[in-house]
């Protein structure tokens, strides 16, 4: 990307926010989005490769992490790589048994695999704006390049829907259909008299549907918006360098500042949305 000192301060913020997109252009054929506007009109079905490329390569990183350290673990004095994976895994390990009620031991895993994947995408906010769009620039990869991909909500939008899919599935699992029927149609209005129990199912139903439908999507939101209000801040910042010697001191200090800060915000993200996922798949576990 240029310099801020050539293009506009818009032009500059779109091209931050914009991903690297493949889809169907204007004439039928597909390909890569050349500028925005291309990019826009690729519409619905348009794919994100940047934000998909960056997910499958920060996932890697945390597999090889944990996999390399559970072949090499000991009993012995552990190594400061082994102390930490044991921190995190622990840390984890509490939270489940503090959260969730029921028995399941493909809770435990998931909470884990979800805290350092939305973390390490989070973390992916401390790299400069600049740095990795201009490198692939320069090397004619790509034009376009987001690599936070948590600032994507077809990322975080995928994320909430898996946890969404696996809390209908415990749901119907656990309590069978009739009974996952029953809990979204007997409450929260109740009634002994059968006409009177029939006539608020379908209220029942509409206010049960409506919470069900809420939490995939306050799931994947809250994290989206917090993340890409960060990335918004760091790009707004990046706009004060090459602007005068002054502003630009300012905003190495303010970026330094808010980068520090932000540090609290993606862990608290990547906990919130692991807390969020124990808890509904702990209510797919209960009985009413």
């Amino acid at each position: 990307m240029a310099s801020s000192d050539t293009v506009t301060s818009t032009e500059y913020i779109r091209h931050h926010l914009t991903n690297l997109t493949f889809g169907q252009h204007s004439d039928g054929a597909w390909g890569l989005a050349h500028t925005i506007e291309e990019a826009n009109e690729m519409g619905f079905m348009a794919v994100h490769v940047d934000s998909i490329l960056w997910s499958l390569f920060l996932v890697g990183i945390f597999l090889w992490l944990f996999r390399g350290v559970a072949k090499k673990v000991t009993a012995d004095i552990p190594n400061g790589t082994q102390n930490f994976v044991e921190w995190i895994v622990d840390f984890i390990d509490e939270n489940v048994r503090g959260l969730f009620t029921a028995k399941n031991d493909f809770v435990a895993p998931t909470a884990l695999t979800l805290f350092c994947w939305v973390f390490l995408m989070n973390l992916m906010d401390l790299v400069p704006v600049d740095l990795l769009p201009w490198i692939f620039d320069k090397l004619g990869i790509a034009h376009f390049m987001k690599v936070v991909p948590s600032t994507d909500p077809n990322i975080t939008f995928g994320f909430a829907l898996s946890v969404f899919a696996m809390m209908i599935y415990y749901s119907i699992k656990i309590k069978g259909i009739s009974g996952f029927a029953a809990e979204l149609t007997m409450q929260p209005f109740q009634a002994k008299n059968p006409l009177i129990k029939i006539i608020l199912i379908p209220i029942n139903f509409f206010l049960e549907a409506v919470g069900v439908i809420s939490k995939p999507v306050s799931h994947s939101l809250r994290l989206f918006g917090n993340m890409y209000a960060g990335e918004m801040i760091f790009i707004l910042i990046s706009l004060m360098f090459g602007t005068g010697a002054v502003m630009s001191v300012f905003g190495g200090a303010l970026q330094l500042v808010w980068a520090v800060f932000h540090i609290l915000i993606i862990t608290l993200q990547a906990f919130i949305f692991m807390v969020l996922t124990i808890v509904y798949l702990d209510m797919a576990h209960q009985h009413h």
